[in-house]
């Protein structure tokens, strides 16, 4: 895959992808402060020039790694909670080393990647999840739904605290969805639920 091999098709969008896929592997599997951009290079098969030509900087890169923009323009404000439930639930969800809160866990020590960690999802979701309630504290509710979510990955998918990691999904998620809309009243079910 790397581009600098004699006799090898170049493919930015493949290389692209694969020090993504790197990034991200690495920075669950040791944080941010201990992942060297030669380790995502190496691992994607890439040169880490490469990685400064697509990212700019390891910072960029864990930024983009970290990102979860698509959920949020593929999904309706009002079913982004059911849906992200149910990615928390889901039967192939990650656990315990290959879950995306171990990156968060391992780099939040690093101020550059836990501002990462805030605009993700402090700006971003906090802003959607804000826009299902008209009260006054809508920040503060928005808040206090991505802490439940972090909580509920982190209880169940990373350290596999029992009832929690065993409990029925469906039923699981379908409370705290009720639960969720006494603070955001305009929060919904997906239409295939």
């Amino acid at each position: 895959m790397a581009e600098e091999t004699p006799g090898r098709r170049r493919d930015a969008a493949a290389t692209k992808a694969a020090l993504l896929a790197a990034a991200r592997e690495l920075f669950t599997e040791r944080g941010f402060e201990r992942t060297t951009v030669r380790d995502i290079a190496a691992r994607a098969g890439a040169n880490q020039a490469l990685l400064f030509r697509y990212f700019g900087s390891k910072d960029a890169l864990f930024q983009q790694a970290m990102a979860s923009k698509n959920l949020l323009a593929e999904t309706p404000p009002e079913q982004l909670v059911a849906v992200v439930l149910a990615r928390l639930f889901a039967p192939d969800a990650p656990t315990a080393e290959d879950n995306p809160l171990y990156a968060v866990l391992r780099s939040a020590a690093h101020e550059r990647t836990a501002s990462v960690v805030r605009d993700d999802l402090g700006e971003q979701y906090g802003q959607v999840l804000a826009s299902l309630t008209d009260a006054e504290d809508a920040d503060v509710r928005a808040d206090l739904v991505i802490a439940w979510w972090l909580g509920i990955g982190l209880l169940r998918s990373v350290l596999g605290k029992e009832p929690l990691a065993g409990a029925d999904p469906a039923a699981t998620a379908a409370l705290v969805l009720r639960a969720v809309a006494t603070l955001l009243e305009r929060t919904e079910q997906p239409p295939d639920a």
